[in-house]
């Protein structure tokens, strides 16, 4: 394969968190636009259920490094060593005010966001390489560009992920990698419903400063009913996804959302004490609903 060019046979790509939400929209679409699909996710009950449905699915925990060596393993022997992409899909996001959070659970959210995704990466660095490029894309968040209060684990796991993502892009120049980040803003998905069980799991809400807070936000994690303003499908990032993979040239972001957009302008031209105020007040809406 050469650089910047889509392989002539059949591309494969492997996907991270296809159980749901953008990891299992983008592989079905995939697969039907007639890549080959290699759907990873951490349950073995549903990679099962991805295999029924028709896909190449395999077991893949980014918090195990055997886990992530089994399976590029896999993915390699059934490619005959090749890889055209990899869609680091994977993460989740755990809710809490920062000084709420213990260091193991900030920890345990940036094994899954940031380390496992890194460790995956540079197992699939080498292989594009010698096959003479390829497309890593990272799926990244609004939060990694603007920060929200009580999200401060994710927000910093996303914010970290930017980071390594730009100095990446920097260092494979003339590898024929490319390096592209998504940045998806709100997109309907069990995201909501995991973070709330990692809520209750993991933050001690009754000996906390933001006790009358974390009751507004878990009505909020708890409604039922419709969802933000400006919330697109899960095909919105797959379109996106599409053309990272596709086009001779992708742009090193690829926004999803109009809050996205905004936000990353306003972080662009506001001061710092405006754009904080306009953060506070989005956050204290979100709680009133």
């Amino acid at each position: 394969m050469t650089p910047r060019q889509l392989p002539t046979r059949e591309p494969s790509i492997l996907i991270t968190g296809c159980s749901s939400g953008i990891g299992y929209s983008t592989a079905h679409a995939l697969h039907l636009r007639g890549y080959r699909v290699f759907a990873s996710a951490r349950n073995p009950a549903d990679v099962t259920t991805l295999k029924e449905e028709g896909l190449e699915a395999l077991q893949l925990d980014l918090n195990s490094s055997q886990s992530i060596s089994a399976a590029v393993a896999e993915v390699l022997e059934r490619t005959n060593g090749q890889l055209f992409a990899l869609f680091n899909n994977g993460a989740f996001g755990q809710p809490g005010a920062v000084e709420d959070l213990t260091t193991e659970v900030l920890r345990q959210q940036f094994e899954t966001n940031l380390f496992g995704t890194h460790e995956l990466t540079r197992q699939i660095i080498p292989v594009m390489r010698r096959q003479g490029g390829g497309r890593i894309i990272q799926n990244s968040s609004l939060l990694g560009l603007v920060a929200l209060p009580f999200r401060g684990a994710y927000n910093a796991s996303k914010y970290a992920l930017e980071g390594l993502s730009d100095t990446l892009r920097l260092e494979l120049k003339g590898s024929g990698i490319d390096l592209i980040l998504i940045e998806p803003g709100p997109i309907t998905s069990q995201f909501r419903h995991n973070a709330l069980q990692l809520f209750l799991q993991n933050i001690d809400t009754d000996n906390s400063p933001f006790t009358a807070t974390y009751r507004q936000l878990l009505n909020r994690l708890n409604h039922i009913g419709p969802t933000a303003p400006f919330t697109l499908p899960p095909e919105a990032v797959v379109e996106k996804v599409i053309q990272a993979l596709e086009s001779p040239s992708p742009r090193a972001r690829y926004r999803v959302t109009l809050p996205t957009t905004l936000f990353a302008t306003a972080r662009r031209l506001l001061p710092t004490s405006w754009l904080d105020r306009l953060l506070l007040a989005v956050s204290r809406s979100e709680n009133r609903h």
